[in-house]
């Protein structure tokens, strides 16, 4: 899991935007568009780094497609000494 955070928050075109998205749910679970809105960022943008951290375990979603709230996995959980060093990092 490990090398998964470091490669999707890092290593890829708008890592820096999933990282906003990681922290902005670890505060709060939203979803999407609130996320869109309290992150000044286009909805479809969020929806498109919302589906990357979602194929590679890092959020879930409430199951409602529609007004789903996102929010962490329990594996990113157990990990989250790691997401905290990247988002250092990263900022």
């Amino acid at each position: 899991m490990e090398g998964v955070l470091w490669y999707v928050l890092t290593g890829t075109r708008g890592g820096a935007n999933r990282v906003r998205l990681v922290r902005a749910v670890d505060e709060r679970p939203r979803n999407a568009n609130q996320l869109a809105e309290d992150l000044d960022l286009d909805y479809k943008t969020v929806r498109h780094h919302l589906d990357v951290l979602m194929d590679n375990g890092i959020v879930e979603n409430s199951g409602d497609e529609y007004g789903a709230v996102y929010l962490l996995t329990d594996r990113v959980r157990q990990h989250w000494e790691t997401v905290e060093e990247i988002i250092e990092k990263v900022e």
